[in-house]
This record gives structure tokens, C-alpha cells and sequence, in this order.
């Protein structure tokens, strides 16, 4: 912390707490933080692309089975939610 005094004749002595030496090196790490978080945002925006494509070709793969298949699957049901009568 650098005092810095103020008043020639001794009356107004005013204490600055604030150390204008560090203000560059707090603007210096603001920037890496920042650096650091954009880095971060673009690693995370590249990993869901990669899971998006994933399941783009595991769904493209799963629609051309079915589509060589000998019977299309349905999507009915095909059990009634009632138990039959006698």
C-alpha cells in the first residue's frame, strides 16, 4: 500500500490506499481471464459440434438399417392399456 501525503503546511494529510504501480497489472490479468474464458467458450462450443455430428451419423447409420430391413418398425402400440374381457 503506498501512502501518499498531501498538504505543504501540515494541516490536510491525505492517505490514498490505492497503488496506481498495479492498476496495469490488474488490467493485464482481467485480459488473461478474459483470454482464459474465450478459450474456454470456444473448446466448449467445438465439443458440442463434435456430439452434434456424433448423433447426425448415428441416427443417419440407424435410418439406412431400418431402411434395409424386412419389415419397417412401427411406432404403434400394439398392447392395449385394458385387460381383455371374458
Amino acid at each position: 500500500m503506498r501512502l501518499d501525503r498531501l498538504g505543504d503546511e501540515g494541516e490536510g494529510i491525505a492517505e490514498s490506499d490505492t497503488d496506481t504501480g498495479s492498476e496495469g497489472d490488474t488490467i493485464m490479468f482481467e485480459i488473461e481471464l478474459h483470454r482464459l474464458r474465450h478459450d474456454e467458450l470456444i473448446r466448449r462450443a467445438e465439443a458440442e459440434r463434435r456430439v452434434r455430428e456424433a448423433v447426425r451419423v448415428r441416427r443417419t447409420a440407424r435410418r439406412g438399417t431400418a431402411a434395409r430391413g424386412a419389415e419397417p418398425e412401427s411406432h404403434t402400440r400394439r398392447r392395449s392399456w385394458f385387460a381383455r374381457t371374458a
